[in-house]
C-alpha cells in the first residue's frame, strides 16, 4: 500500500492536480467507454480512491498501470 505525506498543502494540491483523475480523464488515458470503466470498477479490476454521486476520482499510476497491462 503506497503511503503518501505532504510537507504542506501546497504539495497536497500539486498532487491532487497530478495524479488525481477523474474518470472521463481516466476514459481519455485507457481509450474505453463509461460503461466499460464501470464494469472495470465492478469487476474490482481498477479502485477508484474516491466515489460520488456523480464521479470517480482514480490515481493516475494505477489507470496507466492498467493500460500497460492490456
Amino acid at each position: 500500500m503506497d503511503k503518501f505525506v505532504f510537507s504542506d498543502v501546497e504539495e497536497l494540491r500539486e498532487f491532487l492536480d497530478n495524479e488525481v483523475i477523474t474518470t472521463s480523464e481516466a476514459i481519455e488515458i485507457i481509450g474505453c467507454s463509461r460503461q466499460n470503466l464501470k464494469q472495470l470498477v465492478d469487476h474490482g479490476t481498477l479502485k477508484p480512491i474516491k466515489t460520488t454521486n456523480r464521479d470517480r476520482l482514480f490515481l493516475r499510476k494505477d489507470i496507466t498501470a492498467y493500460k500497460k497491462k492490456r
